[in-house]
């Protein structure tokens, strides 16, 4: 038996980089997966994918996670599909690029907020009930070192995982009792996103990794979806309201972050 046989889990940002490889570690060990994303070309290729692949139950629907209706139906769709839900992975996320300060705009923070709070909101208060009836639940979401180290020009994004983080530990406290377990990963890996970062500051980038203790950024599948594979599993009930940084090291001294030479 695979570690998560029998638990239904829901992945959002399941189509590609981090979420895409928890969902394959999480078919690895069995368990039957919805995974979300707004591309839909994407998000079926994968539910193809993994099934095929790995011998279990595999279904995708498209969400927009910044709309409270499609998160709400997202959760409700598993529970109707699967008769539960005892994982949820929220990794949907994102930035509004690169912007001083003083030049970040109303409506970037806004938008990173329904990206990166509102959305794991929603989805944990839809799944709330049905993990406290079942009396056990895991719940990962992925926050950012960028919110931890307070990275230059990234404002909307670092409020928004921050936030984010706040919210994990709150609900950490008053759901464990039910055994809900909360919990957030920071990761350090090789995304889309970073290789953007690479193409656009090249020396930023290389700086970074060799700043990095063990001189890399890490692997979706193998470096990050094996944290998210523990914080979803039966070994994990005593660890509840963490961040485990999954980063190589990076959080222990901070890393140059620099984009225009500031």
């Amino acid at each position: 038996m695979g570690r998560l046989e029998g638990r239904v889990a829901v992945v959002s940002g399941g189509g590609g980089g981090i979420g895409l490889g928890i969902a394959r570690r999480f078919a690895k060990e069995g368990a039957t997966l919805m995974i979300a994303d707004c591309n839909a070309e994407v998000g079926e290729r994968v539910a193809q994918h993994l099934q095929n692949e790995f011998g279990v139950r595999v279904v995708f629907t498209a969400t927009d996670v910044t709309v409270r209706d499609q998160v709400q139906r997202l959760v409700g769709e598993t529970v109707d599909r699967f008769g539960s839900l005892d994982i949820l992975i929220n990794n949907a996320g994102g930035g509004a690029g690169l912007k001083p300060l003083d030049q970040t705009t109303e409506d970037e923070i806004v938008h990173a907020l329904n990206l990166n709070f509102w959305a794991t909101y929603w989805a944990m208060q839809a799944a709330y009930p049905y993990m406290r009836e079942k009396g056990w639940g895991r719940i990962v979401n992925l926050g950012s070192l960028n919110g931890v180290n307070a990275h230059m020009h990234t404002t909307p994004y670092n409020v928004g995982k921050e936030s984010m983080r706040a919210l994990t530990r709150t609900a950490a406290v008053e759901w464990a009792r039910y055994g809900i377990c909360c919990n957030v990963i920071c990761p350090g890996a090789k995304t889309a996103a970073f290789e953007r970062f690479e193409s656009n500051w090249p020396e930023t980038a290389a700086t970074i990794i060799r700043q990095v203790p063990n001189r890399r950024m890490g692997d979706p599948e193998q470096d990050i979806a094996g944290v998210a594979l523990f914080l979803s599993s039966d070994d994990a009930a005593h660890v509840v309201g963490m961040t485990i940084h999954a980063d190589g090291g990076s959080h222990v001294n901070g890393v140059a972050w620099r984009p225009d030479g500031d």
